[in-house]
């Protein structure tokens, strides 16, 4: 028998974004929630992820403004102090777990601590207490994977990075997915030797190859270091740092960081106790977020899925599923255009369409556009700004990606257009502030 205080309408394993956004709407919705999450409240991209490495980034472009600023009012660039910048965004991480618990406290919601199991198709276990549900949301999210090899525990994940208190002299990446991209950024703009070693020559894979390219180029000209097509096998620790091995390759460096990908929370649930299918990519279900046990919906990271996984696309998922256990929707899900992003140095983003299948090139044309001498980019003397349109037969833009220090403020505004199905009529005849990228619209669709 299950104590009568430990039943309820919903339970909600996971209390990052996704799982917080859930809760809260169902119990504005009258029902009764519990939240159970076993690490940090409020989740990876507050607490390690998106909002933290935000923070630091801001140390980034500032420096990048003045360098490109340099001889045109500025005489010198000065590295970023890694230890005041990363206590300004302690002062911002600090306080997220205890926020995030007591506003759902605040809000009505149960808060339950520790590692839930599920025990049957409705029954959970948490710290030898069992609790039952009419529904149950998974949103565990990810975590940093740790590639196979000797001496892994040498090595440091993107949350141990986000927590130095002293930035080493000289620091190596494994991996060139954005995470990698975004780190060694971060880590250049403090005057480290910064160093990615990537299994082949192809980063990036979702982004345009052209564009990814000139990423690179931009990021060599700071002073990055790129090794690709190594295979990492070991990492040897030694009396100045650590030793990188592959064949016929070695690098020494103070540290090393694992940026091989990310994977999701599932190990500990007992999944099969509650004949929810998953494999090693995720929770799977239907296009209603149902898993296989039609009373368990999941969402977020945790998904086994195509689309991206990013912090709004969680909390798309969240507002849909709460619209289902509220008797508001029965449709299937239908995602918007999702735009993505690396905030490298510039800026890398897509949304929609990048690459033309050759099938269907017909179908669609490209329009590739320098941008560097458009008063927006020139009036900051930027590197390089380079924005590529894909169009359909009928005009409509259906596809994007933009390599700017501004390419996260116009993806948006392209994402907007997409959805929208707006036309160049309708963008000519919207009146933005002046001189901004959004009143370089015009000019691009």
């Amino acid at each position: 028998m299950v104590d009568s205080e430990n039943k309820f309408d919903v339970i909600v394993l996971g209390a990052g974004p996704a799982g917080l956004a859930e809760g809260y709407a169902l119990k504005s919705a009258g029902k009764s929630v519990a939240i159970v999450e076993n690490y940090q409240w409020g989740g990876t991209c507050p607490n390690r992820g998106c909002d933290p490495k935000k923070i630091l980034l801001s140390g980034v472009q500032a420096r990048d403004r003045v360098e490109q600023l340099q001889g045109k009012g500025f005489s010198s660039v000065p590295f970023v102090n890694w230890s005041e910048l990363e206590a300004f965004k302690e002062t911002y991480t600090s306080k997220i777990p205890s926020g995030s618990r007591n506003g759902a406290v605040s809000a009505g919601i149960t808060a339950i601590d520790g590692d839930p199991e599920f025990i049957s198709d409705d029954k959970i276990q948490v710290n030898d207490k069992v609790y039952q549900a009419q529904n149950f949301v998974i949103a565990t999210g990810q975590r940093p994977s740790q590639i196979n090899i000797s001496g892994k525990e040498n090595l440091l994940t993107s949350t141990d990075f986000l927590s130095l208190k002293a930035m080493p002299k000289k620091i190596t990446f494994i991996g060139a997915g954005y995470i990698a991209f975004e780190l060694a950024t971060i880590a250049n703009s403090t005057g480290a030797e910064v160093h990615i070693v990537h299994h082949n020559d192809r980063p990036l894979k979702g982004f345009d190859k052209q564009y990814v390219d000139e990423l690179i180029k931009q990021l060599e000209n700071r002073g990055i270091k790129f090794h690709f097509n190594v295979d990492t096998n070991a990492i040897e620790k030694n009396d100045q740092g650590y030793t990188l091995k592959a064949k016929n390759f070695s690098l020494d460096s103070d540290l090393v960081v694992g940026a091989t990908g990310r994977i999701p929370n599932t190990d500990k649930l007992k999944l099969d106790k509650a004949h929810v299918e998953y494999s090693a990519k995720g929770i799977q279900t239907n296009d209603h977020l149902q898993t296989s046990n039609k009373r368990i919906y999941a969402i977020g990271d945790v998904l086994d899925k195509n689309e991206p996984k990013l912090t709004p696309v969680a909390g798309f998922e969240a507002r849909y599923v709460a619209d289902i256990l509220n008797g508001k929707n029965d449709q299937a899900i239908v995602y918007p255009a999702i735009p993505t992003l690396v905030y490298g140095s510039p800026e890398l983003a897509k949304v929609g369409l990048s690459t033309i299948d050759k099938e269907n090139s017909d179908q669609f044309h490209v329009v590739d556009q320098d941008q560097t001498k458009w008063f927006t980019y020139y009036r900051t003397n930027e590197h390089v700004a380079k924005a590529k349109i894909v169009f359909d037969k009928d005009e409509q833009i259906v596809g994007a990606t933009i390599l700017s220090n501004e390419a996260d403020e116009v993806i948006n505004y392209l994402t907007t257009a997409i959805n929208k199905k707006m036309t160049h009529d309708e963008v000519v005849n919207t009146i933005f502030a002046y001189p901004t990228p959004a009143s370089d619209l015009q000019y691009l669709l």
